[in-house]
């Protein structure tokens, strides 16, 4: 069978994508060619905002349009929520956000046989998370482990609760396994990820927490460093930062969920924090990682936000001195409690405060770089390009003059801001 698979979403969705692809190779089958026809094409979708949802009909309709003859196979959050419209276009294969090896299973028959199946569970019936092998697919040198999925949030934006369903965690020794089995197979970086990772634990046997999680794989890392997923700053504590620096496996890169800047939105947002509580977050993992970089998401325009509500965020977030940021404007997604909020905002001012709040980012991210200049970073290198390329463990994107380095953990010594890239030499070792 030849297949084309494809993804949208975040890293739990691209996780889980690489997991039902290897899962294809092993079994046999190939991916098409450029320009040839597959006899498969699977797409897993996004439902975060409605824009997402938007994207993956676009991409379903693309990819099908292009294969005529084609198993169409969709599963993810979108068609968790919208089988109907997901089959109106002509999926022969319909899963939601679960039983990704069965999603496989039901392909190949489709494929072999010409019988479609459609599975839509429910998901707060869902009790354990399902096992899929940690990894990437072959030549990369980074590899992902859900640790997690599920979540219990429900904030007032987010559809995401009522697609992935109630919490679910890999087993610490199960976590330990395949952190074990990636190293044996000459990965460099292990990415822990999940829907929300912060609540790592909470139901299993004795309730380890994330820093548990982390520390159980940091036994079985070997030379392999370990970068977190998205993280809900409640579960920085001194505690938790004392404890995942002991390990001296970390990246030092935090990827926070902030949303807003200001208190009174983060209310209505249904948050678990406010922005003093963030903050400590911050000056915990700065003196506990020194020089970490820390990055988060930002929505602007939420329903009733005002001009000073965004100048309050604005004010925060170059207070928290990001060294990245990832800002959206907000995207009503029907069956939330926002979308029925009165005073939205118009598009056009949430795509101005965007714009106002990208500005403080970019002079943010600049000084960042900048304050790089001079500092010896590890890098794990990834691609050649005249050259070598690769992240640091703040991820940023450094390059060096010279030989091929892919696969190589190297210490660079940076010496100038190019674009979005840091310039270094090797260090001496």
């Amino acid at each position: 069978m030849k297949y084309i698979i494809s993804t949208l979403g975040c890293k739990v969705n691209q996780f889980e994508t690489q997991a039902m692809e290897s899962a294809l190779l092993q079994r046999g089958h190939m991916p098409a060619a450029p320009g040839e026809l597959a006899d498969a094409v699977l797409v897993n979708t996004c439902a975060v905002t409605a824009e997402s949802g938007r994207k993956s009909r676009q991409l379903i309709r693309r990819l099908r349009d292009e294969n005529p003859g084609a198993v169409v196979a969709v599963c993810g959050c979108y068609s968790q929520i919208a089988e109907k419209d997901v089959a109106e276009l002509g999926a022969k294969v319909v899963f939601g956000a679960a039983d990704r090896m069965a999603f496989v299973d039901a392909v190949e028959k489709a494929v072999r046989e010409g019988e479609g199946e459609t599975r839509i569970d429910a998901p707060f019936q869902r009790r354990v998370l399902e096992k899929l092998p940690a990894g990437a697919i072959s030549g990369r040198t980074r590899a992902m482990l859900k640790i997690q999925d599920g979540c219990v949030n429900f904030c007032s934006y987010c559809i995401i609760p009522y697609t992935r369903g109630r919490l679910r965690s890999l087993p610490l020794d199960d976590a330990a396994a395949e952190t074990a089995r990636i190293r044996a197979e000459g990965y460099r970086e292990l990415v822990l990820t999940g829907i929300e990772v912060a609540s790592y634990g909470v139901d299993l046997p004795g309730r380890p927490g994330l820093a548990d999680c982390i520390e159980a794989v940091a036994r079985e890392a070997g030379d392999m460093r370990i970068r977190l997923g998205s993280l809900e700053p409640t579960v920085i504590t001194e505690d938790f930062c004392r404890r995942a620096a002991a390990t001296g496996k970390l990246c030092r890169h935090f990827h926070l969920s902030l949303q807003s800047g200001c208190d009174r939105t983060l209310r209505a947002m249904n948050r678990k924090y406010d922005t003093a509580r963030f903050f400590e977050a911050t000056e915990l993992l700065r003196r506990y990682f020194p020089g970490c970089a820390l990055t988060c998401d930002l929505i602007t325009g939420f329903p009733g936000e005002t001009d000073a509500d965004q100048a309050e965020t604005l004010a925060f977030i170059e207070r928290c001195a990001f060294a990245e940021m990832h800002i959206f404007p907000y995207s009503r997604r029907p069956g939330t409690p926002a979308d029925a909020m009165p005073e939205q905002c118009p598009n056009a001012l949430k795509a101005a405060r965007a714009h106002e709040a990208q500005q403080v980012e970019r002079r943010m991210h600049r000084a960042f770089l900048e304050g790089s200049v001079g500092q010896l970073l590890p890098v794990l290198f990834e691609t050649s390009e005249e050259g070598s390329v690769g992240h640091s463990d703040t991820y940023m994107l450094v390059k060096v003059p010279g030989r091929d380095l892919r696969g190589e953990l190297r210490n660079v010594r940076i010496l100038s801001v190019e674009g979005e890239r840091l310039i270094g030499e090797l260090a001496e070792e």
